[in-house]
């Protein structure tokens, strides 16, 4: 194992025997004896909550490299009365799938102040959920993407990744489509990567690829990239050439949820949208 796969590992055990040490015995309904050593469970204790044994579970504090399953992981998330940000934590530090978070959906209505912050903003922004569909926006972001946050076709949703690649206005919009394209589609192959299991995602990479040659070209590639910020240049119908930064957020206990937002630098005719 490399080094960080290490540090890793040492700090998992550092967290579940802090979490284990915090735990009360009473609250768990166990007898708290008259020569308990140390604070919290022992380790025994946990081991028998957890339904694994003790060996492992001593190996996993000690750091060593063990086999760790997302059920067992569930099981000792369980056993340590997690909150879900230290399940989360647990299951990024063991480099597992919370098979929880994954079967979870994006179905939560957008909070009306983050709507309304959304909607506030003086430069383009809006909200994307996990298969990139918007979920709110503003009227600059309405203005600059013709066709997909107001679509002509009532029967038309606001995908952004179907808006891309089956919607000729997008074409015309970005310099540059094709490199745009397929940075974005690497950019959503880590969004998927979290979510394999996700039958909305599964849906929307098949009809995709049924649907455009370049994105099922694209999607077999297996390119992989960061979603990141950088220069965006569009040719707007109306307004002309038009260049911004773009930035983009992911939200506080909605990590599925992104806010994008573009600050617009100035105006350049046939500048690169990647």
């Amino acid at each position: 194992m490399d080094v960080l796969d290490t540090s890793k590992r040492r700090e998992m055990g550092e967290f579940v025997r802090a979490q284990r040490e915090r735990l009360s015995p009473a609250a768990l309904g166990l007898a708290p004896g008259p020569r308990r050593r140390t604070p919290g469970l022992r380790r025994e204790e946990l081991a028998q909550l957890s339904g694994v044994s003790v060996t492992w579970y001593t190996w996993i504090e000690q750091g060593r490299d063990v086999s760790i399953s997302p059920a067992a992981l569930t099981r000792l998330a369980q056993a340590l009365r997690l909150s879900a940000a230290e399940r989360a934590y647990l299951f990024d530090l063991a480099g597992k799938r919370d098979p929880e978070g994954a079967a979870a959906g994006d179905d939560t209505p957008v909070p009306s102040a983050l709507d309304a912050l959304v909607r506030s903003l003086p430069h383009p922004a809006y909200l994307l959920d996990r298969c990139w569909n918007a979920l709110a926006w503003n009227a600059a972001a309405a203005r600059l993407f013709t066709g997909w946050l107001v679509p002509p076709d009532p029967g038309t949703d606001r995908n952004q990744l179907r808006y891309l690649f089956l919607n000729p206005t997008a074409q015309a919009l970005i310099p540059d489509w094709v490199e745009r394209a397929r940075r974005v589609v690497a950019e959503f192959r880590v969004d998927y990567s979290h979510h394999l299991d996700d039958p909305g995602m599964r849906a929307l990479v098949a009809d995709l690829s049924q649907r455009s040659p370049l994105f099922a070209d694209l999607w077999h590639t297996h390119a992989v990239t960061a979603r990141a910020g950088g220069e965006r240049a569009f040719h707007h119908p109306t307004d002309g050439p038009l260049r911004y930064e773009q930035l983009t957020f992911a939200l506080a206990g909605q990590t599925d949820v992104k806010l994008v937002t573009l600050v617009p630098t100035g105006t350049a005719a046939g500048a690169p949208a990647g």
